[in-house]
């Protein structure tokens, strides 16, 4: 039976368990504890220096590993609005790559390395980038790149002109874009997208870059903890004044389970997360990132969504919204609800005269407003019903963007009466694409910090 992809259709269907996901998980934070102890132990203090070995002399190159399929290594993650691209350069080259690495594997390197920028649209997040990383035994550098989807043809241009179909005939792919677009990848430049489960690709990616960043997750609140709405201000909580409160704290993920995961790209997603192995949909919602850039263009004209976030930043929700106190004529005390609480989003647009005095930049921030309101309250009712206290929040949708950040951070706080955090990840929208670059690494998984104990893996394993 074919199974509707739409999140519309996601999002009313029951609970599905996802078979177990294929992941490559990180060293432990011990194994590199040991590392660095057996780094500073070897001062040879019983040796004098021309007995000792020299440190800075470069170490031989790493045995090869014939399995391993050449490089360059990458994974990708092409989503309905944004397409993220993992790219792994070794530190070292092995001895089959210093007899056989071409020129082209060169060119590919040192363009990927060298620009951050890729054209008119595409971009390497050098703030993201992960040093010190191992993957199939190859310790490295991982490289984050973005671009529209709607540029995937100008990036197959590029592959081709510079021979990256020559080196690479398969790429690890996830999202939507891996089926649409998998003729032409084939058509252009001989390459196949061997696909894998959005979901499966999520979770490797998530549990790996927080095993190796332990600064990986963080939360957004005032500096006193209390919740926004319990500050005497005369401030709407949704204003720059109450969310400038607001200041990002580290949140300490290594005992995790279980979580919530809120995957907000162009729709929304909700993933019960027990273990490594055992995580399931709760639900999800059409109105996500897609949602808001699409009001956003209609709305007001702009053609980007960092043109919409920087509309939205500069608005006020509160000429678009109807409010608590715009029914009541105040605060609803009788349910605690406070006067300049968004009532009725977009419920001031039902007068013409509203609407000839409203701005492109209100509208913006009111649409936002809508969407994170909305996905803090299911995000809030799903750990409700499934009794859980962690809910971390990832997708594309928030790149760069704290402005979203803190109105989930307010959303989360307010539905939850301050009992739940909105906890956020560092590389955002780029797990996906990390899961399916694991994906070379499978038979060399390691053990990371979420790991469960080796008896309860080999218990799940017997059933």
């Amino acid at each position: 039976m074919r199974l509707h992809r739409c999140e519309g259709c996601l999002a009313a269907c029951g609970r599905q368990r996802r078979p177990a996901p294929l992941i490559t998980l990180p060293r432990t934070l011990g194994a590199k504890s040991k590392i660095l102890k057996r780094t500073k132990r070897s001062t040879c203090p019983s040796m004098s220096k021309s007995n000792c070995v020299n440190m800075a002399e470069p170490s031989p190159p790493t045995p090869p590993d014939n399995d391993a399929p050449p490089m360059p290594w990458f994974g990708m993650d092409i989503g309905g609005t944004l397409t993220k691209l993992v790219y792994f350069e070794p530190r070292e080259t092995n001895r089959r790559e210093l007899d056989k690495e071409t020129e082209v594997l060169k060119n590919i390197r040192r363009y990927l390395t060298r620009n951050s920028a890729y054209g008119k649209t595409g971009r390497r997040d050098v703030h993201l980038q992960m040093d010190n990383v191992t993957i199939r035994g190859r310790r490295g550098t991982l490289h984050f790149i973005r671009f529209p989807t709607s540029e995937v043809g100008a990036f197959l241009q590029l592959a081709r002109s510079k021979g990256m179909a020559d080196l690479v005939n398969t790429i690890y792919a996830t999202g939507g874009g891996a089926y649409k677009f998998e003729e032409d990848f084939i058509k252009e430049v001989n390459m196949r997208l061997s696909k894998m489960d959005e979901l499966d690709a999520l979770i490797a990616g998530v549990l790996f870059v927080d095993g190796m960043n332990a600064q990986e997750c963080y939360y957004w609140a005032p500096p006193d903890e209390l919740p926004v709405h319990s500050h005497q201000t005369s401030a709407p909580p949704y204003s720059e004044v109450a969310l400038s409160m607001y200041v990002r704290k580290p949140f300490d993920f290594s005992n995790p389970y279980p979580f919530l995961l809120v995957n907000v790209g162009s729709g929304v997603s909700v993933l019960v997360v027990n273990a490594p192995n055992d995580y399931y949909r709760v639900s999800g919602t059409s109105l996500g990132g897609g949602t808001f850039l699409g009001l956003c263009c209609l709305l007001t004209g702009c053609s980007s969504f960092e043109e919409a976030i920087a509309l939205a930043a500069a608005g006020d929700n509160t000429t678009v919204d109807k409010l608590v106190r715009d029914i009541y004529g105040g605060d609803y005390a009788r349910f605690g609800l406070p006067g300049d609480l968004v009532a009725s989003s977009f419920g001031q647009m039902c007068s013409a005269d509203r609407r000839a005095k409203v701005s492109r930049c209100d509208l913006a921030r009111a649409t936002l407003v809508t969407i994170t309101n909305n996905i803090g309250s299911i995000a809030r009712l799903c750990a409700s019903n499934e009794h859980i206290e962690r809910v971390v929040f990832c997708g594309n949708f928030l790149r760069v963007n704290p402005l979203s950040m803190k109105l989930l951070s307010y959303a989360m706080s307010y539905w939850s009466r301050g009992a739940l955090k909105a906890l956020f990840l560092e590389h955002e929208g780029y797990f996906g694409a990390v899961g399916c670059l694991l994906h070379l690494d499978v038979k060399h998984q390691r053990r990371s910090r979420h790991s469960p104990p080796a008896d309860s893996q080999a218990d799940r394993s017997g059933t």
